[in-house]
């Protein structure tokens, strides 16, 4: 009554995922928790809302979170500054925006001149979303490879790829 014949697998689109055709289909890779191209290098100082928007956008377009998480992080910001003090800032979603959270990830926005963050400027501004607890971890190695204030001199004057070597290498510094 109910075959699922060949021809009816195709129209459900069944047989291009490979569902019951003995193949089994490549699984999507998840995007790495930083890319270069969400290294974004001299930017101009801006509002904080407008830094946000732009860093939940960039995790969007990355495939790390779904579009509603920017005004999550908004949201954490009015409850709670993100900035951390040696010119950085930590914008992230609130407790419920876990959901919107696809992939862990990360991005990053340079700004040499500094922008306004409320109570102090800020130089060095990361983006970011963690899947469950991966959060702690990714707090975690920015607080550690971030602690010295010539480390975060480092990252501001430093090019995409040292960024990168930053903030996914393993191991010592």
């Amino acid at each position: 009554m109910f075959g699922f014949g060949k021809k009816k697998k195709e129209e459900a689109g069944l047989e291009k995922q490979g569902v019951g055709t003995g193949v089994i289909p490549p699984k999507a890779e998840k995007p790495q928790l930083l890319e270069m191209k969400n290294i974004l290098l001299d930017c101009r100082a801006k509002s904080k809302e407008e830094v946000i928007r732009e860093m939940g956008k960039i995790l969007c377009d990355s495939g790390y979170v779904n579009e509603s998480y920017a005004e999550a992080m908004l949201k954490r910001e009015l409850s709670f500054p993100t900035n951390i003090g040696n010119g950085i800032a930590l914008p992230h979603g609130v407790e419920e925006a876990k959901k919107d959270i696809k992939h862990s990830g990360i991005a990053v926005m340079v700004f040499p001149e500094g922008t306004n963050w409320g109570s102090e400027d800020v130089k060095l501004v990361i983006g970011i979303a963690g899947v469950g607890e991966d959060h702690l971890e990714i707090l975690s190695i920015i607080a550690e490879r971030m602690s010295d204030p010539d480390a975060v001199e480092k990252v501001i004057s430093g090019s995409k790829e040292e960024i990168y070597r930053t903030f996914t290498e393993k191991g010592e510094e």
